[in-house]
């Protein structure tokens, strides 16, 4: 198990430092440029990511407000709803009014009902006469 560790650890932090230059942009490495650090990664088997990590990219420590700083400072990604660029595209930054409110849309109509079809009674069906006495059916039962 020992020797699969030996092996498999290294492998590891190979492929995490090989994706983490991939992924890194150019003006973000720091003393080569970036096909060097691909080169020295994968040549250098152990030492190649560890230089990597420690050296090769220019990373940002906690920030000293407890880590929240200005909203997108530095190029940093920002949530869609905080973002006032991307609600100034959406139409304006008025709140939308709620429906009963707005008086350039009218209000949709109630579909209708469906007419009554010829040879039918209109009646609900508890008004149509259940058979009861008047009817001519049976009458309420009596116990």
């Amino acid at each position: 198990m020992l020797r699969a560790l030996m092996f498999i650890l290294p492998l590891a932090l190979t492929i995490y430092a090989f994706i983490d230059c991939l992924n890194t942009s150019e003006e973000e490495t720091k003393h080569l440029p970036k096909v060097a650090w691909v080169f020295i990664i994968l040549l250098f088997w152990i030492v190649g990511p560890i230089v990597w990590l420690v050296g090769g990219k220019a990373r940002t420590g906690p920030r000293p407000s407890g880590g929240r700083g200005t909203r997108g400072a530095g190029g940093g990604w920002v949530a869609p709803d905080d973002n006032p660029e991307f609600l100034k595209s959406l139409g304006g930054d008025r709140p939308a009014a709620p429906r009963e409110d707005r008086e350039d849309e009218p209000a949709p109509e109630p579909a209708p009902e469906p007419a009554p079809e010829s040879g039918k009674d209109a009646r609900p069906a508890d008004e149509q006469g259940g058979g009861g006495p008047a009817d001519g059916g049976p009458g309420p039962s009596k116990s």
